[in-house]
């Protein structure tokens, strides 16, 4: 599975970050492999995994091409401002890269629960 998100260290971002390192001996058990992507550097991410002992890899997409091909680089508001952003989405892919699911509705606290289902 590929987990999109927004930026390292932010509160929602954490969480689901958490929640994915507190149920991922039962993520591997069913056979998925994490990985996060976001459009944070190589450095933000290994401070990220390092401070929440994350047990899975976090990809850079700096130049947002990932993002992009998988449709999750959009418009966003907050505060009442738009701006460009990911759209926190993730991708149960099976073992043949056949995208079987798309999580559209995450929730960050009970993610993991979503993708077991």
């Amino acid at each position: 599975m590929i987990y999109f998100y927004p930026k390292d260290n932010t509160p929602t971002c954490t969480e689901q970050a958490c929640n994915l390192r507190d149920n991922y001996d039962a993520l591997i058990t069913k056979g998925f492999v994490v990985l996060g992507i976001s459009t944070d550097s190589e450095k933000s991410h290994q401070n990220f995994i390092k401070k929440y002992n994350l047990p899975f890899d976090l990809l850079a997409d700096t130049d947002t091409k990932i993002v992009q091909d998988y449709g999750v680089w959009g418009e966003k508001q907050m505060f009442g401002k738009k701006y460009m952003g990911i759209i926190r989405t993730t991708f149960v892919i099976d073992e043949n890269g056949i995208i079987e699911e798309i999580i559209e509705k995450v929730e960050a606290k009970n993610h993991s629960n979503q993708i077991l289902s």
